[in-house]
């Protein structure tokens, strides 16, 4: 039997109910106004505007539109007229408000006073005007530069702007003569990269065909918090669960784990080994896709466990590799 969720409420109201019908009955407490089920007040329509402006919470930027009543912003969305994000937003857009309205938000150039570095150490930050910021560093360059040192300066730049990328990160290193420099890219979607371009040979931002997937394979990712084209997961995901399967590989109950068919919570580091398992199967019992592998050349599966095979029986097509 299958309920739907305006069925279970109503069961579970009825039921409530008669609870209390029936303690009113055995005992000489009163039924109170705090036990009978009151619906909400509509709440009052809010004054203010819907800004269309762009998210940065990471490389996608997803068009939003951002809620700002008296001058402040109150409550972000995806813009419904995009045709990336259909309206969605990732839990980094709907942060915004909450970043920008930080007390603890460093609005300013920050100075450390306290030479002594390391944990636990105090490092005795104090807020600095930027004319102030911008003389130390000055001062610091061409001290590097007279000394015949401006290898030892290190540049490391934030979120992208037109100043930062193609002037101060694309060209003032050079200049001087630095080849330290680097961005956050380092760590985020420049290292993302290179997990599909080592396997797919595609180097490039990339997004995956949602909307005509069956089965859903989430090995190590959580793409609805994470990742780029959040979004467009968050649209499509409910979707495949509908009509296919979705299935986590993954240590963390994650949001995609905990609404998967199946959650793999393998241990931590042993994702090879589950990786080989599966690469055993696929070849032992022949369920490889021989239109873009290739196949034994006389059609006769000769991956069998325990034996050698000669890699000049086995023709490959889009692969490399793969008998040896």
């Amino acid at each position: 039997m299958r309920l739907t969720r305006r069925e279970f409420l109503q069961a579970s109201l009825a039921t409530a109910g008669m609870l209390v019908a029936g303690c009113a009955t055995q005992s000489a407490t009163p039924v109170t106004s705090a036990m009978v089920v009151r619906k909400a007040k509509p709440a009052g329509p809010a004054k203010g505007d819907w800004v269309a402006t762009t998210c940065q919470g990471c490389t996608q930027w997803c068009a939003i539109q951002i809620f700002v009543e008296e001058g402040r912003a109150v409550r972000v969305r995806g813009n419904p007229l995009s045709k990336t994000n259909h309206g969605y937003v990732c839990p980094r857009g709907h942060m915004i408000p909450q970043q920008v309205y930080d007390p603890d938000r460093i609005k300013v150039p920050m100075k450390r006073t306290n030479p002594a570095k390391g944990r636990g150490i105090d490092p005795k930050f104090v807020p600095i005007s930027w004319d102030e910021a911008l003389d130390t560093v000055a001062e610091k360059m061409m001290e590097l530069r007279k000394a015949g040192e401006p290898q030892k300066l290190v540049y490391m730049r934030g979120r992208y702007s037109p100043t930062s990328t193609d002037l101060l990160y694309g060209t003032l290193p050079k200049v001087f003569g630095t080849g330290n420099y680097f961005s956050h890219s380092a760590i985020c979607c420049e290292a993302e990269k290179m997990g599909p371009g080592l396997t797919q040979g595609f180097f490039g931002y990339r997004d995956y065909d949602l909307a005509n997937t069956n089965c859903l394979v989430c090995w190590g990712t959580d793409p609805l918090a994470s990742n780029r084209m959040v979004p467009n997961v968050i649209r499509r995901f409910h979707e495949i669960a509908a009509r296919g399967t979705i299935i986590a590989v993954d240590p963390r109950l994650s949001n995609v784990a905990a609404k998967a068919h199946e959650w793999l919570p393998v241990s931590p580091g042993t994702d090879g080994a589950l990786a080989g398992a599966i690469a055993h199967v696929l070849l032992t019992e022949g369920l490889w896709n021989r239109e873009f592998v290739g196949d034994f050349k006389d059609g006769k599966n000769l991956f069998v466990a325990g034996q050698a095979v000669d890699e000049a029986a086995f023709a490959e097509k889009e692969t490399y590799g793969l008998v040896k």
